[in-house]
């Protein structure tokens, strides 16, 4: 089924945005039911032997991003992390080269890389307001979203990271996130401080399901690296097995090739 990607971002009525990694990841992702997929910086950094965190380039960054694109016929975003620049008109040529590959749309963090720097305030939202005009000038329709890292990184508190996003909203973004929100008492307040989709990320937020998140009101539930780093904790302990007890037992318990072959099929692209 296809689905509008703007459409999905429903205040309480939360969907789950798969990060994928590769074309494989994508196609399985889909077949088992994903309504929207995004790309993951650091799953994309793993994937070539990196550390996450401003190790990726734009353009590494858009050839994967359209791989996965190419792969489904579900809405794709873009963890294009700073927008690969600090100018906002470096913000603004990512949008446009984003949609030119098939995104629906990317999101862009208030943090310079690689040092680690919250954006001052002002340059913060004139970044975001440059994307915004980007996306609005765009043929297609493209969903911004405008994250408050800083709080992620310890940067600021939460009262600034509300600031913030309320000032992302007023640039034209379509939908804001703060990462690393600690319990659903700072998601409803997160939520509850802006009128556009907030988008939650699960890795932080343990124990709570998805009725909950949409009680406290989230529009999005981003899963992040967590699939990513699922799949290294299983390669992790298969090896650790292998290696140091040479006991290979634990591979009988992998799904078929032919199980894993039919989700991918109903997940490729027709």
């Amino acid at each position: 089924m296809s689905y509008s990607f703007r459409s999905l971002h429903t205040h309480a009525d939360p969907f789950i945005l798969v990060n994928a990694w590769d074309a494989g990841t994508a196609c399985l992702f889909a077949g088992l039911g994903a309504k929207a997929l995004a790309t993951s910086s650091g799953a994309h950094a793993f994937t070539l032997g990196r550390s996450d965190l401003g190790t990726i380039t734009r353009d590494e960054a858009l050839t994967h991003a359209e791989s996965i694109v190419s792969a489904t016929s579900l809405p794709v975003s873009g963890d294009f992390e700073n927008g690969f620049g600090d100018a906002p008109d470096v913000v603004e040529e990512t949008v446009r080269l984003s949609a030119e590959i098939g995104l629906a749309g990317i999101s862009i963090e208030d943090i310079s890389y690689p040092d680690t720097r919250a954006y001052e305030f002002d340059l913060a939202v004139e970044r975001i307001k440059a994307a915004s005009a980007a996306a609005r000038a765009l043929p297609k329709d493209f969903v911004l979203v405008a994250r408050a890292d800083g709080f992620m990184h310890d940067l600021y508190d939460l009262d600034e990271a509300i600031r913030r996003i309320q000032a992302f909203e007023a640039a034209g973004a379509d939908c804001v996130y703060v990462p690393y929100l600690k319990n659903l008492e700072t998601v409803t307040k997160v939520c509850s401080s802006v009128s556009i989709p907030v988008n939650v990320g699960i890795s932080t937020v343990e124990n709570v399901s998805l009725k909950e998140f949409a009680n406290a009101g989230a529009a999005r539930i981003s899963l992040g690296m967590a699939m990513a780093t699922a799949t290294h904790t299983a390669l992790y302990n298969l090896s650790t097995s292998m290696f140091e007890h040479g006991d290979f037992a634990k591979l009988g318990d992998n799904l078929s090739y032919e199980k894993i072959d039919q989700c991918m099929t109903r997940g490729r692209a027709t």
